[in-house]
C-alpha cells in the first residue's frame, strides 16, 4: 500500500546537504551583513568560524586553519598547486572526484613523477602501495561511490612526504587522524549543511614549512597564494580572507557549528551519521533488490550512502522522480558519472526518523516502477 507518513525533511542531497534540525534563516544574526569583511566585526566573525572549526574537530593547536575561495574544489586545488612538485606523488582514486584530482596532477600540473592507483566504483585501490617518501593525494570519502578509507593506518607516521586529503564529505562524520594528514580540505555545504562557495584549508606544520621553502615552477593565481617573500601569510588563517566572503554564509556556518556543539560535539555527529547508516543497513538486509555499491562493509560511507538496485537505469530514474513527486525524497539519484542507482546523504543533519519514514516510500516506489 502507498505510505501516508512522509519525512519531516525530504532533503537527502549529497551537496548542498540538509540543514540542521530546527534550522531557521531568520534566527541568524545580521549585524555583520553589509559590513566589510575587513572590519573589526567582520574579521572577528570569520576568526570565530576558524576557531570553532578547530575546536569542534579537535585539530592540533599547531595546525593552521583558513577560509579560502571556491569551496572544497578551490581549497584542494590551492593545496595541490602550492605544495606539490618537490617529491614524487602517489595518487589514489576510486570515483569521480578523486579522478578529477588525478587529471589535474597529470594533465594540468603535468607532474611527471606521479603514480596513480585506481579502483572501480565500489572498491578501494591498494592503499599499502603508498610510498612514505612520496607525497600522497586522495579523497577520504568517495562522495559519488559511497566508499571511504576505513582508517589512516596505511599512512606512515614517519613519512617524509606530505599527505593531501580531500575530506569534504568526511569531516564532522568520520574520525580524522590529524597527525597523519598535512593538507586537508572541506566545504561548508557538506556534513554540517552549510552554504556553498567557501572552502576550508587545514595545514600541518610540515605543510607550512613546504610552503615557505618551496616555490612552484608555475605561476599561481592570486586566490592560491599563501606566501609572500618566503613567509606564510598568517592573516589568511586569522580571519582575513584572500577574497570577499559571504558574511551571511559565515553566519550560517557558525549556526551549524553551535548546533553541533549543543548536541555533544564531534562524537555526537559521528554517532548520528553512523546510526543513519545502520537504518539503511537493516533495510538492505531484508530487501534483496537493493545493494550497497561499496563491496565491503568496512568501506561503506556513513555520509554519501550509495546503492545499486535490481532495475533498469530507466526504472531507476522513474523511481527517483516518483519519490520527488511524492515529496518523500529529493535529490537521491546516483551521481551522473557513477553506476546507475541511488544515493542518500546520511550525515548528522539528517534525522534518523526521517530515514525510517522514507523507507516505506522507497519500497513502494520500487514496486511501482517494476510493475509499470
Amino acid at each position: 500500500m502507498k505510505p501516508t507518513i512522509k519525512p519531516v525533511s525530504a532533503n537527502f542531497s549529497s551537496g548542498p546537504c540538509a540543514k540542521r534540525p530546527g534550522y531557521s534563516l531568520s534566527s541568524l544574526p545580521t549585524d555583520a551583513l553589509g559590513r566589510s569583511h575587513r572590519s573589526g566585526l567582520g574579521k572577528a566573525r570569520l576568526a570565530k568560524a576558524i576557531a570553532e572549526t578547530k575546536s569542534l574537530l579537535g585539530i592540533p593547536a599547531d595546525y593552521r586553519v583558513g577560509i579560502v575561495p571556491a569551496s572544497d574544489t578551490g581549497a584542494f586545488e590551492m593545496a595541490m598547486w602550492s605544495l606539490l612538485g618537490p617529491r614524487p606523488i602517489d595518487a589514489f582514486s576510486w570515483e569521480s572526484f578523486g579522478e578529477g584530482w588525478v587529471t589535474d596532477l597529470t594533465k594540468q600540473l603535468k607532474l611527471p613523477d606521479t603514480r596513480v592507483f585506481k579502483a572501480d566504483y565500489g572498491r578501494l585501490p591498494d592503499l599499502s602501495k603508498a610510498d612514505p617518501t612520496h607525497d600522497i593525494v586522495f579523497a577520504w570519502n568517495g562522495t559519488t561511490s559511497g566508499v571511504k578509507v576505513p582508517n589512516g593506518d596505511w599512512i606512515r607516521a614517519d613519512r617524509q612526504g606530505l599527505t593531501l586529503c580531500d575530506a569534504t564529505s568526511a569531516v564532522y562524520a568520520m574520525d580524522m587522524p590529524w597527525p597523519k594528514l598535512d593538507a586537508v580540505t572541506f566545504s561548508w555545504q557538506k556534513a554540517l549543511g552549510g552554504e556553498a562557495a567557501h572552502g576550508m584549508l587545514v595545514l600541518s606544520p610540515r605543510a607550512v614549512e613546504r610552503l615557505k621553502s618551496y616555490k612552484p615552477a608555475w605561476p599561481l593565481p592570486k586566490i592560491f597564494r599563501m606566501t609572500k617573500g618566503g613567509e606564510l601569510l598568517e592573516e589568511i588563517f586569522e580571519g582575513s580572507t584572500i577574497n570577499t566572503p559571504s558574511m551571511l554564509a559565515n553566519e550560517d556556518y557558525l549556526d551549524a557549528l553551535a548546533w553541533a556543539k549543543s548536541i555533544g560535539g564531534l562524537q555526537a555527529l559521528i554517532d548520528r551519521s553512523e546510526d543513519n547508516l545502520a537504518v539503511f543497513e537493516a533495510f538492505v538486509a531484508s530487501h534483496p533488490w537493493i545493494h550497497f555499491l561499496a563491496d565491503k562493509p568496512e568501506y561503506r560511507s556513513n555520509t554519501s550512502v550509495c546503492f545499486t538496485i535490481d532495475a533498469t537505469p530507466e526504472q531507476g530514474k522513474k523511481l527517483v522522480k516518483l519519490l520527488e513527486t511524492e515529496k518523500a525524497a529529493f535529490d537521491c539519484g546516483a551521481y551522473k558519472d557513477a553506476p546507475p542507482g541511488l544515493r542518500f546523504w546520511c550525515g548528522a543533519t539528517v534525522e534518523k526518523s526521517d530515514i525510517e519514514k522514507l523507507l516505506p516510500w522507497l519500497e513502494w516506489a520500487y514496486e511501482e516502477v517494476k510493475k509499470a
